[in-house]
């Protein structure tokens, strides 16, 4: 276990029973730790070109901020349905039982930008590979997703294949 890992807190049968829910605000109470995982989430992007981080709302937006600043790179939300005050590009994605949408503003990005997607993290694939596809739609080139927790079980970087992927720290049985 990781001097991170130890810091992500298991919350049983939240938000509904069966669900182990991934606690991440231990570790953003910790400044030392929350420190050192938005440096290990920047570190493999430097050097490669990447001009905006889209952070996937909400815990997102805590991580692509500072990945953002790190990097010397634009920082663009990518927001639920309705959040955002400009005209939006939508993606409507399918979750297990569900639907939702994702929005971006119409100018968050030139043709060609490199885009990092950064979110808290990475579960069934939806969310990110909605994401993916506004960043593409807007002509943005998806350089990688990086999220601190990957629930590895519940394979959410099959949405993503042909996307480098990275996270910080992965739960198998999730």
């Amino acid at each position: 276990m990781s001097d991170l890992e130890q810091l992500i807190r298991t919350v049983p049968d939240f938000p509904t029973k069966g669900i182990q829910f991934r606690d991440i605000t231990p570790l953003l109470a910790d400044a030392s730790a929350f420190g050192e995982a938005t440096e290990r989430m920047t570190a493999p992007w430097r050097g490669r070109g990447v001009t905006v981080v889209c952070a996937i709302e909400s815990r997102g937006f805590i991580f692509g901020g500072v990945v953002a600043h790190h990097l010397g790179a634009a920082l663009v939300p990518i927001r639920k349905a309705g959040k955002l005050p400009y005209a939006t590009q939508r993606l409507e994605y399918t979750l297990e039982y569900s639907s939702d949408a994702l929005e971006i503003h119409t100018d968050a990005l030139k043709q060609g930008q490199r885009v990092l997607l950064i979110d808290d993290v990475l579960a069934t694939g939806g969310t990110a590979s909605a994401a993916a596809g506004l960043v593409e739609m807007l002509g943005g080139i998806v350089t990688g997703v990086q999220v601190l927790i990957e629930l590895a079980g519940l394979k959410g970087r099959k949405l993503l294949e042909g996307r480098e992927v990275r996270s910080l720290i992965t739960y198998e049985g999730d």
